[in-house]
């Protein structure tokens, strides 16, 4: 077999190997998630994660520059040398495809958060009604807590620094209550494309390849714990959109600071007021009326933000990384996000918030 066949053929390989995991989440929970990837992944961190910038995104713009170059050299000969062109990509993206998912998307197939936790996966609408009044309740008391003034938003007066730091208290008081929710060895930086992502219409990113947490330092900084947090439940081996809200929201409450259990409060009522509007705009309606002023301030702070980038280059990336993520085990693509209202509701179903 010549060599130039060899890397697309293994791509081939490494395809149907995956397909056929996807059915072994048990295997993939002890051997990688709990396995491999606890060694890679700390083993990155260790190295890169106390250096101040993101080695990711460096390694990232290096590599679309030399793209661009390629396309560009690539135009003159394409068509007489096409065959062995269309195998150099193949070759590339087999070797790419390997490194993503040995580094970190093998996770994509480990078992369940539902499974793991026990945690029932149906709920009724009057189940979302309930917990989102007392969503409402909570956050209502949170926002009052900070402000003293039901009208007035949330500020946080943190540095974006020292929200990184703080970022821990809350894991380790949610390790306590579940150990394989542990964040050790710290890697999280805002992004050097920060500008980008807020066009494409992203919060932050894990870079797979070095295992760093990437947040967009433009997002207004009431809900920028959350996010945090979020990108740091994919660096402990969670894939799933919906897993990392919801371990992100818990290491958010769980953290003695008020302005982190505000930003996953907030985000989890918003999220929780969508789902009632698709299913009750009355009832939306009603319980909209009982949200104090100073919350709707700071969504509207958050509506006004993004609409500032709302153009076609979000909606392009959107479309792209829902079919990603539907590739990937994630079905519902980009409304896999807001499914962790599923776990959130049967998860404190005759418990208390907090």
């Amino acid at each position: 077999m010549k060599r130039k066949y060899i890397l697309p053929i293994f791509l081939l390989i490494q395809i149907i190997f995956l397909k056929v995991l996807a059915f072994f989440p048990e295997v993939v929970e002890q051997y990688y998630s709990n396995g491999l990837y606890v060694f890679t992944s700390r083993f990155e961190r260790t190295v890169l994660g106390k250096i101040p910038f993101s080695i990711g995104d460096i390694m990232y713009g290096i590599f679309i520059v030399y793209l661009l170059i390629s396309i560009w050299k690539l135009r003159r000969t394409w068509r007489k040398q096409w065959k062995d062109k269309v195998l150099n990509i193949l070759s590339g993206f087999s070797v790419f495809y390997f490194f993503f998912h040995v580094l970190w998307a093998t996770n994509y197939y480990r078992v369940p958060l539902f499974e793991k936790m026990q945690i029932q996966r149906e709920y009724t609408n009057e189940d979302l009604y309930a917990f989102t009044e007392k969503l409402i309740t909570k956050t209502n008391e949170v926002q009052f807590a900070i402000t003293h003034n039901t009208n007035q938003k949330v500020r946080n007066p943190y540095s974006q620094d020292s929200i990184f730091k703080m970022t821990q208290n809350g894991y380790d008081n949610l390790a306590k209550q579940y150990p394989y929710f542990r964040y050790e060895i710290p890697s999280r930086k805002k992004s050097l494309f920060s500008f980008p992502l807020t066009y494409m219409g992203f919060g932050g990113y894990l870079n797979p390849f070095t295992n760093e947490s990437q947040v967009n330092y433009m997002l207004p900084m009431y809900s920028f714990p959350n996010v945090v947090c979020h990108e740091m439940a994919h660096q402990i081996g969670y894939a799933s959109e919906s897993e990392c809200n919801f371990i992100g929201f818990m290491a958010c409450i769980k953290n003695d600071d008020l302005y982190f259990q505000y930003a996953a409060y907030s985000m989890a009522m918003r999220y929780c007021l969508e789902n009632v509007t698709m299913k009750n705009e009355v009832r939306f309606k009603a319980l909209k009326k009982t949200i104090n002023p100073g919350i709707i301030e700071n969504y509207k702070e958050s509506q006004r933000f993004w609409e500032q980038y709302d153009t076609f280059i979000d909606k392009g990336f959107h479309a792209f990384y829902n079919q990603f993520l539907k590739m990937n085990q994630q079905k519902d693509g980009l409304e896999s996000y807001s499914k962790f209202v599923d776990l959130l509701i049967n998860y404190y179903k005759g418990k208390e918030l907090r």
